[in-house]
């Protein structure tokens, strides 16, 4: 089976905070429900094109060689990153994830995994926030006092967000998205949320979707902040406008905006991912050439080697990959970035 770019086609996944109006990227929710997240690399997701098309993610990966992982990431019983697209048009709960060593010791069910994010608002309209993090004086006490009060969000640090921005979520952050953005989210592979707050909402069915007050209390992070906005670093290397958004042991992201053809190749020891926000154009690589659109993701396979990116109108994307961070530092330090940049983009 030669290792080709793949398409995976998008799963939309009802929410009680999401929305009807999926632009800018798509055209309109597949059904009566509100649309909150998009999957896109979920186990469920489907190859919509390559030697793969027809199979779902979650099923195909295990069988699959090191030419399509990478030589790092071989015998992974699921793909390590998970991408979705939010549009949240409510806010979403008061919430954390945990760390992988507690989800190893406490939630056997859910896969022992952890939840470290980030995001990328691709959207926004005026005066949108989110909630990252705590209030400087936050303690475990006044939290809990929040709780019991019905103000729990207010402990939160509140930012403005901007199409554009990027926002690193360390398990163990404490966090809400509110309405009014679309956002690209990319973390690890782990669907495992602790609420702490719903605003007292019913679901369809009248009843309250269920809280995890004690768990998240057991996770929640009262120190230092260790997430927050991303100090972007942009770097201009021929046709390609790269910016480097955040880096840590589970994932690399970076933007790329170009309007001619840029060269690009794979590594051996890992597969990428290209997440497709605007621009329509190619993927040319070993004498084949497919059609990109926005709102696609394409996985890369580590053997496929040299491609091309050939644009017939100004595109941007996403490109994000799981990172050997020792070698992902070198590269910064080889294109020059200053010591203090890299501090803030490499989360170790």
């Amino acid at each position: 089976m030669k290792p080709a770019p793949s398409r995976l086609a998008p799963l939309f996944v009802p929410r009680i905070w999401g929305a009807r109006n999926l632009a800018p990227l798509f055209d309109a929710p597949p059904g009566p429900e509100p649309i909150g997240e998009v999957w896109l690399t979920g186990d469920q997701c489907a190859f919509a094109s390559g030697p793969l098309a027809g199979r779902n993610l979650g099923d195909a990966w295990p069988k699959l060689t090191p030419d399509w992982t990478g030589a790092r990431i071989r015998n992974a019983p699921r793909i390590p990153l998970l991408v979705k697209f939010l549009f949240p048009e409510d806010k979403l709960s008061v919430q954390v994830h945990p760390s992988d060593e507690y989800a190893r010791a406490h939630e056997a069910a859910a896969g022992r995994v952890g939840k470290t994010e980030m995001w990328y608002v691709i959207a926004a309209r005026e005066r949108a926030e989110i909630g990252l993090g705590f209030q400087p004086g936050v303690t475990p006490e006044s939290f809990r006092r929040a709780i019991g009060e019905d103000n729990v969000e207010y402990t939160l640090r509140q930012l403005t967000v901007r199409p554009g921005d990027g926002f690193f979520v360390p398990a163990g952050t404490a966090h809400m998205i509110g309405p009014g953005m679309v956002l690209c989210e990319i973390q690890q592979h782990s669907d495992i949320t602790y609420r702490v707050f719903d605003f007292n909402r019913l679901q369809a069915d009248g009843t309250p979707r269920t809280l995890h007050i004690q768990q998240a209390l057991e996770v929640l992070d009262f120190g230092q902040p260790r997430g927050g906005q991303i100090e972007p670093v942009r770097i201009q290397s021929g046709p390609l406008a790269k910016t480097y958004l955040a880096a840590c042991r589970y994932f690399a992201t970076e933007k790329w905006e170009f309007t001619a053809p840029v060269p690009a190749a794979t590594s051996s020891d890992r597969f990428e991912i290209l997440i497709l926000l605007s621009g329509r154009g190619r993927i040319e690589s070993s004498g084949e050439s497919v059609p990109y659109s926005p709102a696609e993701v394409w996985l890369l396979p580590a053997a496929l080697g040299a491609y091309q990116l050939a644009p017939d109108s100004p595109t941007t994307l996403l490109r994000t990959y799981v990172p050997d961070l020792q070698a992902f530092t070198q590269q910064l330090a080889g294109e020059k970035i200053p010591a203090a940049a890299r501090a803030h983009l490499v989360h170790l």
